[in-house]
């Protein structure tokens, strides 16, 4: 693989010069991208990419971008220790690439970290410089987002890329929507201008669990990249993980009633629209209004609390 002169390169990414495990790598090279700050309801794609760099054997850093050009200290204060007397274990924050093998031992890339607060323009160029080194065929974005929908029912994905032939599965988007940008967003658009593929996958969370980690959504996830990549990945600790999340949801909300009724309505309005768009009829099916904002908001906080305070630690 063909190094670039150093003087080419800008200095808001550092690229490793030598990476001897992708020397004589012949296949189709993919780069997973997982930013966190903005698109990432029940921590579903920011777990998602702890569980590829936890499950991996080693996963050096190959590229490293200058986080101080790209991080608002003031809005994201990184977390420190006082002890005592004395701060300790300041925890930097890190946005870097890093080279994993899947469970088959093939290669790829994991670009993660917090998005960046500016200088997107900035960022999305230095990606480039990073797709291009390593000579990346594809980037894999992945987020998640807040829905009206139950945990009862299979999640749903939105399916989004570059290319319209990267998109195998139909959109059940009509139209066009506005909605608030962000880096990886940026990232997609500018290298799909610079003649590279990029797509990804955004998971359709339940928004009464969109504070708590939602392990489900994050094997979700990665079954698309398995299935976009080309990769496979060993996930059974994201299902025993996300089969323990699951029986807490069911225990509590055996325990409230009011909270069961207010899935129920939701798990009516879902089918309703799961008939409609097999039949081709109306989505907006009779006789079944969704609950209000106000009655989801008072629900869901109890629901919320309930899980908090249900005696388990604050990582859950």
């Amino acid at each position: 693989m063909a190094k670039e002169p150093k003087s080419s390169r800008s200095r808001l990414v550092h690229i490793v010069d030598e990476v001897p495990a992708l020397d004589d790598f012949e296949g189709p090279l993919v780069m997973v991208q997982v930013l966190d700050g903005f698109l990432d309801a029940g921590n579903a794609s920011v777990r998602a990419a702890r569980h590829l760099v936890d499950s991996a054997v080693s996963a050096p850093v190959v590229a490293t971008f200058d986080v101080d050009a790209f991080h608002d200290y003031r809005a994201r204060r990184p977390p420190v220790t006082f002890a005592r007397d004395h701060y300790e274990d300041y925890e930097t924050p890190r946005l870097v690439v890093r080279l994993l093998k899947d469970a088959g031992g093939t290669p790829y890339l994991l670009l993660s970290g917090p998005e960046p607060d500016n200088r997107w323009e900035a960022f999305a160029r230095a990606v480039r410089e990073v797709v291009e080194r390593f000579q990346v065929d594809t980037v894999i974005s992945l987020g998640s987002v807040p829905m009206a929908v139950p945990h009862t029912r299979p999640l749903t994905i939105t399916h989004h890329a570059n290319d319209p032939h990267l998109v195998t599965v139909e959109s059940p988007w009509q139209g066009e929507l506005r909605v608030p940008s962000s880096a990886q967003v940026l990232v997609e658009i500018r290298l799909g201008e610079w003649g590279h593929d990029a797509l990804g996958f955004v998971a359709h969370i339940p928004h009464y669990l969109a504070q708590l980690d939602y392990p489900a959504a994050a094997i979700t996830l990665l079954e698309q990249v398995e299935y976009a990549g080309r990769l496979t990945i060993d996930m059974a600790d994201l299902h025993a993980e996300a089969q323990r999340r699951d029986e807490e949801i069911a225990s509590y909300l055996e325990q409230n009633e009011e909270v069961g009724e207010v899935v129920k309505a939701l798990e009516r309005q879902y089918d309703s629209f799961t008939r409609a768009e097999e039949s081709g009829a109306n989505l907006l099916a009779p006789n079944q209004p969704l609950p209000t904002g106000e009655e989801l908001g008072r629900e869901f906080e109890r629901f919320l609390a309930g899980l908090e305070d249900d005696g388990h630690d604050g990582d859950d």
